[in-house]
């Protein structure tokens, strides 16, 4: 997985590519809390990402932990329609926030 950071006006977007498994997940958690420490508003680009696992799921889960104790906010945008069939069936869906 490659992960490009974009700051913009207010935000940071992260935009990823590859997947999102058990030994890319803690890279992604790093970039998460890394872009948090310099903005409150996070935007995850999703587009270029082909499989998110158990352990992806789990980087999300605490990057939207953070977003609200700093009273921030964690958006996804771009998923593919296999990567929000797993956000579905976990329930995540539910949980972030999507575009």
């Amino acid at each position: 997985m490659t992960i490009k950071e974009v700051k913009g006006d207010g935000e940071i977007v992260l935009e990823l590519e590859g997947r999102v498994d058990t030994i890319t997940a803690p890279e992604l958690q790093q970039a998460i809390l890394v872009a948090f420490q310099k903005e409150k508003k996070l935007i995850l680009d999703f587009t270029n990402i082909e499989y998110i696992s158990s352990a992806g799921l789990r980087a999300l889960l605490i990057g939207e932990k953070t977003a609200k104790s700093k009273g921030g906010s964690m958006l996804i945008t771009g998923a593919s329609e296999a990567v929000k069939e797993v956000f579905n069936v976990t329930g995540f869906l539910k949980i972030l926030t999507f575009a």
